[in-house]
């Protein structure tokens, strides 16, 4: 099993759930995060003042997923959070040990 933990721009959330369901994939985690990488934030003019903000709005979703999903997943992610701009986004796939759902016991991909 791999998590996938992608960094996207926020109006993209809708496309990228949208591309990860028509997958299969059956459940995603959504966080509203703040952060900067290469382009370092960006300037805002407010009430006709000029001011840096440092960090830029993004989305983290999480994902874990079967071995046989993970390049179907990212290839969704990366297509449907693409705009060509600096922003995108970062994709992030990491090994995950165990799952385990609380509810019924099942562990595994039978937890996913």
């Amino acid at each position: 099993m791999k998590l996938i933990m992608a960094l996207i721009k926020p109006h993209k959330l809708d496309d990228v759930r949208e591309a990860l369901t028509g997958i299969g994939v059956v459940g995603l985690t959504a966080s509203e995060v703040k952060g900067f990488g290469r382009q370092r934030g960006h300037t805002e003019i407010y009430r006709g003042a000029e001011y840096t903000v440092s960090f830029v709005p993004k989305v983290k979703i999480e994902v874990v997923v079967p071995d046989s999903q993970v390049d179907g997943a990212v290839e969704a992610i990366l297509k449907s959070a693409h705009t060509g701009q600096i922003g995108d986004g970062k994709i992030f796939v990491y090994d995950v040990s165990s799952a385990i759902r609380i509810r019924t016991g099942e562990s595994g991909d039978m937890a996913l």
